[in-house]
């Protein structure tokens, strides 16, 4: 009898110890500012990126891929909560002093999959608090990472030489070399000689390439010799650069034999910079209207790539529209993590979607942007094939049928009146109920949009409850 109950618990634990060796790792790749066509795979017809067309032929290209915002900090904080900005409370870009940050309490994918058994790693642009490297607001550490290397926004004086990041709290100093390079560099070392290699790993990458001001090395605009805008030039290069260091973290992987049990999301997180053809920031938006800021599609669909041997077949192509906080349901249930109860999530599960069903995915909450400092329409909502964008005060809407006009030409408000008439009943009581849960932070912006300041006290950030909304 104690033979066997010994048999028993060895054969558990043997089991036990087999499953926790066979869930995934995770990475979650992130670039800044990469516009919709921006990759060679999405059709760009200069830029070369070798290593994410290869590696696109490697799992699923998604073509309605979008960002939570047409600007960083919020579709930054949307992916690790799943949570549509104006509900997490980051719902603008975080200038630095300013009082917006990611609170804690907020339940975030680093701290999930950490509570599931995830060794965890930050390396690259943080920019979720104002006051980066402060007890006064939570730093990466606070949100789940066991190591983080980051900047608060982009890297200083830029991507070449960059002497602003942080690692574990303290100051990095100058550092030799250029930004992707040295962040994907902070991420391999990570996984050869820091992480627990008990554990499974859950890493973000997330360069600062090809945000404004921008640094290329040589080696990369030596590939443009044709071109003679040289701001153009650089821009490209920058594109081929980030590329460049995506492709030796995946050289990594298949050297440490990672690559096989890992999942590897690529994407970004907003539209691209600038006009496209005088000012800065020359990305490509693929012939999509808008750019960066944007609430139309240039400023909120972004490329996304999935890799996940085993699980997702090599060459397939997804035209479910997602969203950025649909990564965070999705990576959770790749983890094996538990899922939050006791809040609102705007993101759902996708993986069908990636794995090549052609569903109609079931959300609860719609597709939802708003952004006080867009250009044009301040908020929208996507339902099926339809678009409604709204101005602020949500009295004057645009219409378009994005299957048959993705690039949003013809505004048919006039033409679909009681389709019209439903959806700006729906966007109305959706906005409210975003509004009634989040912290009233953007209610405190001065006319020109600029942010409130908080004080520079050393004291722990505010721990607000989050209130659960409605529906």
């Amino acid at each position: 009898m104690k033979v066997t109950c010994s048999l028993s618990v060895l054969l558990f634990m043997s089991v036990s110890a087999s499953a926790a060796e066979s869930r995934p790792n995770i990475i979650l790749f992130l670039a800044d500012d990469l516009g919709w066509g921006d990759l060679g795979c999405y059709g760009h017809p200069v830029i070369q990126t070798p290593h994410l067309d290869a590696f696109a032929r490697q799992g699923v290209r998604l073509t309605q891929c979008y960002s939570a915002s047409g600007v960083c900090s919020p579709s930054r904080a949307a992916l690790l909560t799943g949570r549509t900005p104006h509900r997490n409370g980051v719902f603008t870009w975080i200038a630095e002093g300013s009082e917006l940050h990611l609170r804690t309490t907020e339940i975030t994918l680093p701290e999930q999959l950490k509570k599931a058994g995830y060794a965890t790693c930050h390396s690259g642009k943080w920019h979720l608090n104002g006051l980066f490297n402060n007890p006064s607001h939570p730093q990466p550490g606070d949100h789940g990472y066991d190591w983080w290397m980051a900047t608060q926004n982009n890297a200083s004086p830029s991507h070449e030489n960059p002497q602003n990041f942080v690692r574990n709290g303290q100051p990095v100093g100058p550092l030799q070399g250029y930004s992707a390079p040295l962040v994907v560099g902070e991420a391999v070392t990570w996984l050869k000689d820091k992480r627990d290699p008990q554990k499974p790993f859950f890493l973000a990458v997330w360069t600062h390439e090809p945000h404004y001001p921008i640094q290329s090395a040589s080696e990369f605009k030596a590939k443009y010799p044709d071109l003679t805008d040289e701001v153009q030039r650089e821009h490209h290069a920058n594109v081929t650069q980030m590329d460049h260091a995506f492709g030796q973290l995946m050289a990594a992987l298949d050297q440490m034999r990672l690559a096989s049990n890992t999942c590897v999301v690529f994407t970004s997180d907003n539209g691209p910079e600038g006009d496209g053809l005088k000012s800065p920031g020359r990305g490509s938006t693929g012939g999509l209207r808008g750019r960066k800021r944007d609430m139309h599609e240039g400023g909120i669909r972004v490329p996304g790539i999935v890799r996940w041997p085993g699980k997702i077949a090599p060459g397939l192509k997804c035209d479910v529209p997602v969203i950025g906080s649909d990564m965070f349901p999705t990576l959770l249930a790749i983890g094996g993590a538990e899922l939050p109860q006791d809040r609102t999530l705007d993101g759902v599960n996708i993986l069908a979607a990636l794995e090549g069903s052609a569903i109609r995915l079931a959300r609860p909450q719609p597709l939802f942007w708003r952004l006080h400092m867009a250009p044009n329409a301040k908020c929208a909502m996507r339902i099926d094939d339809w678009k409604i964008l709204a101005n602020a005060e949500l009295t004057t809407f645009e219409l378009y049928n994005l299957k048959s006009d993705p690039n949003e030409t013809t505004n048919l408000a006039g033409q679909e009146t009681e389709r019209l008439a439903a959806l700006r009943d729906q966007l109305i009581k959706h906005n409210t109920t975003v509004d009634a849960e989040g912290p009233d932070w953007w209610k405190r912006l001065s006319p020109n949009g600029g942010q409130a300041k908080k004080p520079d006290t050393g004291k722990p950030a505010n721990k607000d409850k989050p209130k659960k909304s409605s529906t």
